[in-house]
């Protein structure tokens, strides 16, 4: 059983956070060529290569485990010390998480704003789709994930958080330029067909986004024909606000999270296209499976604000 010094495990993680062995020697207070001989003597340790010598440093597969390792016994250590009292240096313990754009504009703020002070944390935010997330999960780039991924990472646990639910709306001129023979059906969605959808512009959030896609294929699915190729033109706005505010203009159709657009299909600001298949997304909150207080008060402000937003599975 290899055994992993806690010094050499922190001045791993402390090169890959900051992306070289120069910078990692000024923030541990050593010299280059002693954080050099701890990273050799950790890979001798494991038998593996740990580190692309890149620039910014990149952990290899092998490095992805030891790096996860490095982080859960660094979280273990600021709990420890917090329990012991021994934090009143004032030190603050980072808490990386993975959320997907809509949580984040819509209630995974509000979570965070919930978590007591006395913690003494900070949150370092990442952004990326919920059907990609878990992968920084796996890389031990996070400690706790926003995902639609189901399946727990290894090493980690998973709850059910809810479903957030996307309505598929345009602008008024949007409709009129678009769809013009469509608004006597638009109540009822019988007018949409997936061949108008498919021909006019869509907002998509980037190139991962495969939301419109998917409702444009649901409206082909329903009308019995083919799956054609994607044709339409598309925008991409990878900001939720400006995401949406890019459909408020009229640059194209997409979908939005009802909580977000409802108040504005009630007013007529905009257009649903078919009010009777909306796409719902389930989410779950996935989480180190280390016993952590922080990331047990994090998860409960986590799971009691999701109630308020999303809808039970």
């Amino acid at each position: 059983m290899p055994h992993f010094p806690s010094e050499q495990l922190l001045t791993f993680a402390t090169v890959l956070s900051e992306g070289t062995l120069d910078a990692a020697a000024r923030l541990l207070h050593i010299t280059p060529s002693a954080v050099s001989q701890r990273l050799k003597a950790l890979e001798q340790s494991t038998g593996s290569v740990l580190l692309q010598r890149s620039n910014p440093a990149k952990a290899t597969e092998a490095g992805e485990v030891v790096l996860r390792l490095a982080r859960q016994v660094a979280q273990l250590e600021a709990d420890a010390g917090r329990e012991l009292g021994l934090g009143a240096d004032g030190a603050q313990l980072a808490v990386p998480i993975v959320v997907n754009a809509d949580s984040l504009a819509v209630w995974f703020l509000q979570a965070l704003a919930k978590v007591p002070a006395d913690l003494n944390v900070t949150f370092d935010l990442h952004r990326d789709d919920e059907q990609h997330s878990t992968s920084l999960l796996r890389s031990g780039t996070v400690m706790a994930a926003v995902t639609a991924t189901p399946e727990p990472v290894q090493g980690c646990r998973v709850e059910s958080l809810g479903v957030m639910r996307y309505r598929a709306v345009a602008a008024p001129h949007f409709v009129d330029r678009w769809f013009p023979e469509l608004w006597e059906g638009l109540d009822s969605g019988s007018g949409l067909t997936g061949a108008a959808l498919n021909a006019a512009t869509t907002v998509d959030f980037d190139r991962k986004d495969t939301y419109q896609w998917a409702f444009v294929q649901s409206a082909f699915k329903a009308e019995g024909v083919p799956l054609p190729e994607r044709k339409g033109p598309r925008h991409y706005v990878p900001a939720s606000q400006d995401f949406g505010d890019a459909i408020r203009l009229g640059l194209g159709w997409g979908l939005i999270p009802e909580v977000q657009c409802g108040p504005e299909i009630a007013d007529g600001r905009l257009i649903e296209l078919a009010p009777d298949h909306p796409i719902d997304v389930p989410l779950y909150w996935q989480r180190w499976r280390t016993a952590s207080r922080v990331l047990d008060v994090l998860s409960e402000t986590v799971r009691d604000v999701s109630a308020l937003y999303l809808r039970k599975p």
